[in-house]
């Protein structure tokens, strides 16, 4: 089956480009695609429980996005590096999360099904 990666690079400091992807990771994931989500820099607060909510207009909120694209089988990845410097560790995030470094977004990224998306 063909894999969508996506990995976002930015939090709320640019809000639109944020929920653009999680909802462009939400539609591959209806569609019936893997979907794998990456977060770095403050996009990484997004995998922790009781992060403030993000909504904007014309948009699902983005836990409603991000917990759509974990109910797909879908993962949802905290760049290694940007956890360390966030402090944040694998019990910090929310069920289904997980931490890992760019070896691991290296190789979903290139596999030969893969289609990868930065944003």
């Amino acid at each position: 089956m063909a894999t969508l990666v996506v990995k976002i690079t930015s939090g709320t400091d640019r809000v639109e480009t944020l929920m653009q992807a999680f909802t462009v990771a939400s539609t591959g994931a209806a569609s019936g695609l893997d979907v794998s989500v990456w977060l770095t820099g403050d996009a990484t607060l997004h995998a922790l429980p009781g992060t403030e909510e993000v909504v904007i207009p014309h948009s699902p909120p983005l836990s409603q996005l991000r917990d759509a694209i974990l109910a797909s089988g879908g993962t949802l990845t905290v760049c290694a590096q940007c956890a360390m410097r966030r402090e944040i560790t694998e019990q910090d995030l929310v069920p289904g999360a997980r931490i890992a470094g760019a070896a691991a977004f290296v190789a979903e990224a290139t596999a030969a099904d893969a289609t990868a998306l930065v944003y």
